[in-house]
């Protein structure tokens, strides 16, 4: 894919800020789902979740078809509702927050940690109400929330804990990995994500929780016993995982190891060229150096507040380079402000949000792209005066 010709009239390779790896074995075995007649909710299906089973360390998984409606699903498992509150943070895609109004509770939301960007866990624990009924971090960009911290504080005020790791798959903390242990765990399988199943997502269920209740929820709340039994206890959705997708992401599963080197390579690359730029310097705040059990999902910056965002990235597509927002501040949004948030609210999550870009970073990526984007956006900067 190219760009336009440029001003000079050359033209560029348009590097995306990211794009899916899907191995040519996979998309052979696609075509043989295809072939097979079995293309829905399937053998492969199962398979997948057997994986996905034995790498979160043998907890009960089941596969959807998008990592938000795990979420709501998992809310819904918890009993929340009406009247209930849960605790999350304001800097993350707006499912998160969208999940808890759609079973009829309330987002409390806390703001961040302005190094991390998650949730800032000392802020918990003055937000917690008698109406509190969950805590829901968000591992953003695959950087893990401080879950020994939280976990305490969950323990304390006997509260469950729902996590959004839609980011976080291969990611760690303590040295185990993210959702392998604690509450439910919800990971997405978006294109963009580190796996993906074209769409789809996967909730991790902590062991007390009941899979065959999942199933429900996702299936319409049918129930089937014998040839011909069924019976319906629940009013359920259409939420199943097609076999088409659970091929696609059983094979990326393969290689997630290896997805996940290649992008702390590049992570390490972006540090030596933004160091030798001196951006830092310059006002440009950069992502948390050490992250220990990281996955980088992403990599991304936060521009200077003189800095208008939306310029800069006119300017890198403009030489051929993507970029995006992850993610404006939720509580700001028209949605939100009805519910009595306001501007002022949560000024870290508001700062960061307001300047955040994320840059290209997928495995397929060579160290000369990396380059190519840092001086691309050093240039970028210089011309708005930084």
């Amino acid at each position: 894919m190219s760009t336009p010709p440029l001003a000079d009239g050359s033209s560029v390779e348009f590097l995306p800020f990211t794009r899916p790896d899907i191995d040519e074995q996979t998309i052979a075995g696609v075509a043989e789902v295809l072939r097979s007649g079995w293309i829905t909710t399937g053998p492969w299906n199962t398979r997948f979740e057997q994986a996905l089973s034995e790498y979160f360390g043998g907890r009960a998984v089941r596969a959807f078809n998008s990592g938000t409606v795990t979420m709501e699903i998992a809310l819904r498992m918890m009993g929340v509702g009406p009247g209930d509150e849960v605790i999350t943070t304001p800097l993350s895609w707006v499912a998160t927050a969208n999940v808890i109004l759609a079973v009829g509770a309330r987002p409390v939301f806390v703001d961040i940690d302005p190094a991390t960007r998650n949730l800032d866990v000392a802020r918990i624990e003055s937000a917690i109400t008698p109406r509190t009924r969950v805590l829901l971090p968000v591992h953003l960009a695959g950087l893990p929330c401080d879950l020994e911290g939280l976990y305490a504080i969950a323990a304390r005020h006997r509260l469950q804990v729902l996590e959004d790791a839609a980011q976080a798959i291969g990611s760690t903390s303590g040295g185990r990995r993210v959702g392998s242990f604690g509450g439910f765990a919800s990971f997405s399988f978006h294109p963009n994500k580190n796996v993906t199943s074209i769409e789809g997502g996967c909730l991790v269920l902590p062991p007390d929780a009941d899979p065959a209740l999942a199933e429900r929820y996702r299936l319409q709340g049918v129930s089937r016993s014998g040839p011909d039994g069924m019976d319906v206890d629940l009013v359920g959705g259409k939420a199943n995982l097609t076999d088409v997708a659970a091929r696609v992401g059983w094979g990326q599963l393969q290689r997630l190891a290896e997805f996940n080197d290649r992008r702390r390579e590049l992570a390490r690359a972006y540090f030596g060229c933004l160091d030798r730029l001196e951006l830092a310097q310059r006002g440009v705040q950069l992502p948390l150096r050490e992250q220990p059990g990281g996955n980088w999902h992403m990599f991304q910056v936060v521009l200077p507040e003189r800095v208008q965002r939306a310029a800069v990235m006119v300017a890198l597509r403009q030489r051929g380079i993507g970029s995006g927002v992850h993610y404006p501040p939720i509580h700001l949004f028209s949605l939100y402000r009805k519910l009595g948030f306001a501007a002022g609210d949560f000024p870290h999550a508001e700062r960061v949000g307001a300047g955040i870009l994320t840059l290209p970073l997928f495995p397929a990526m060579r160290e000369s792209d990396v380059e190519r984007v840092a001086q691309a956006l050093s240039a970028v900067l210089r011309e708005f005066g930084v």
